[in-house]
């Protein structure tokens, strides 16, 4: 399985994954809290996906949730283990009718209490709540599992957090005293604590992100630290294992699955929420990376009409449902066969005309003698030609092969086998609001996006190098403006509109800072 962001329930995607094919799943669903907090990015996909977990109460609540853990359930291996994240609104009711039921009681694992720091001014009649409950549940006895002890610092950090004095014993080894429960002391050598590490239990200190923070922070509410799922991750997944999380967010999950080595699979019915995640795993991405798709409900004709003719001929071969072609030699032009053995050619062109029909027919003859005769008598197609648009010449072709010597071949175009949209559009301008104290000039950059689809979101790339491609500072502006302070030089910004479909369109600006702002 390839690294891959889909865009979609993630009911109706999971039914479509093989079963114990995934090693590891984190899910961070949707609390029970009917807050409107809970709508994060605020697009058409979340905004129906909450309205339905809130059309009944706490039954309904899961119902929704267990449907979706017992497909989890499937894709799991044998080895494999979930970590489900949730809060006190329904965290009892997730145990006992989701998990208990699913996974069975005897294979729970732990509940890891995840605690952070902060204050609530307005408590009156209970105790501050700053923890939230992920359930570790593995599917087997044989489930992997790494112990995820971290060396101490030093000797010093192991006595200074036991408190104790360091004694030696007759072999001249250092140890200290510890508490071993009804009144037993037993002895902690200190070369054994250096070599097993700092024991972790189920409660975990890991504040949540700062509003601060300019590095791991993008911009909404629930966003979960790197450092958490690094842990759950590094449990519960060795390198070259696969990862999915089904409510994939702000990308977290991925981000870090791809840091450390795991192949991973996310989805989410957010557009907002998987563009946003891809720009993520751009930004961490090294020469090294292993590549990774997104998946859309629609496609940009541009997109696909011009990109490598290759790469493209593989791609919709295999969302035909075929096998594509990896030889490219010595194939009579043929790229790819259906199930059925089928031969598949793609044109990657509009407006198909007489004289390819003619070419494939040939060429479905030389690929395969016996199976073109026995389709041919069969009354069945000898193969499958696909483009973006055919031409008369070629349409008329067809129906003479099949009218005059009973050969038929199946045209297909490219909108048949995917959906395809326009782009959207985005245009920028530019406001001086003058100079700062510094000689800085401020200035305001406006970007307007045009969709027949309406617009969801931009992102600001403010040092675009062509090269390293668009990796944006800014991941989420729902506004499309932003001012920046810039001094006497020379810029290369770029502006990234997205569309409701997940469509995308790249402005790039370029300014010459100096007395005056001049765009190049």
């Amino acid at each position: 399985m390839e690294n891959e962001l889909v865009l979609g329930d993630n009911l109706e995607i999971m039914r479509q994954l093989p079963s114990e094919s995934i090693d590891l799943i984190y899910l961070d669903p949707p609390f029970f809290s009917n807050r409107n907090y809970e709508v994060i990015w605020g697009d058409e996909g979340e905004i129906r996906s909450f309205q339905d977990r809130w059309s009944g109460g706490i039954d309904h609540y899961i119902g929704w949730l267990k449907e979706r853990v017992q497909e989890m359930y499937r894709l799991l291996k044998p080895t494999g283990s979930i970590f489900l994240h949730c809060d006190w609104h329904a965290d009892a009711y997730i145990r006992v009718h989701i998990l208990d039921k699913i996974f069975g009681a005897e294979n729970f694992r732990n509940e890891i209490a995840w605690h952070y720091s902060g204050w609530n001014k307005q408590l009156s009649k209970h105790i501050e709540r700053r923890h939230d409950s992920i359930f570790f549940y593995s599917k087997s006895e044989d489930s992997y599992f790494e112990y995820p002890a971290r060396k101490w610092d030093s000797k010093e950090e192991y006595i200074q957090k036991r408190k104790q004095k360091v004694q030696v014993d007759e072999n001249n080894r250092e140890y200290v005293l510890s508490d071993a429960g009804g009144g037993q002391r037993v002895r902690r050598y200190l070369d054994e604590a250096m070599e097993y590490g700092v024991p972790l239990d189920d409660v975990w200190d890991i504040d949540k992100i700062n509003n601060s923070d300019k590095v791991e922070r993008i911009g909404y509410p629930t966003q979960k630290p790197e450092k958490l799922l690094e842990r759950i991750i590094q449990i519960g997944s060795k390198e070259g294992d696969i990862v999915l999380d089904p409510f994939v967010g702000g990308g977290t999950t991925i981000v870090v699955a791809d840091r450390l080595n795991r192949h991973w699979f996310g989805i989410d019915q957010s557009v907002q929420a998987v563009k946003v995640s891809e720009l993520r795993i751009y930004n961490k991405r090294t020469l090294f990376s292993a590549p990774f798709s997104v998946k859309l409900h629609k496609y940009d004709y541009d997109t696909l009409r011009y990109k490598d003719a290759f790469a493209f001929e593989s791609w919709i071969v295999e969302q035909y449902g075929g096998t594509s072609n990896i030889k490219q030699r010595g194939d009579f032009g043929i790229d790819g066969r259906t199930r059925e053995g089928l031969p598949i050619q793609v044109k990657r062109s509009d407006n198909i005309g007489r004289n390819v029909i003619d070419n494939f027919r040939s060429a479905c003859e030389r690929f395969d003698q016996n199976l073109f005769e026995k389709n041919k008598k069969a009354n069945q197609p000898i193969g499958v030609l696909i483009a973006f648009t055919f031409g008369k010449g070629a349409i008329e072709e067809v129906a003479r092969l099949k009218i005059e010597q009973g050969i038929i071949i199946q045209l297909l175009q490219v909108e048949e086998i995917v959906p395809i949209a326009k782009k959207p559009k985005v245009s920028v301008t530019i406001r001086d609001l003058g100079v700062d104290e510094k000689g800085n000039r401020e200035i305001e950059f406006t970007a307007i996006g045009e969709s027949d689809s309406g617009i969801e979101m931009y992102s600001w790339d403010w040092d675009y190098n062509e090269v390293n491609g668009f990796k944006p500072e800014i991941l989420l502006d729902k506004e499309g403006v932003q001012v920046r302070k810039l001094k006497p030089d020379g810029y290369v910004i770029a502006v990234r509109v997205f569309d409701n479909q997940g469509l995308e369109a790249t402005e790039i600006i370029r300014l010459k800072v100096n007395g005056k702002i001049k765009r190049l």
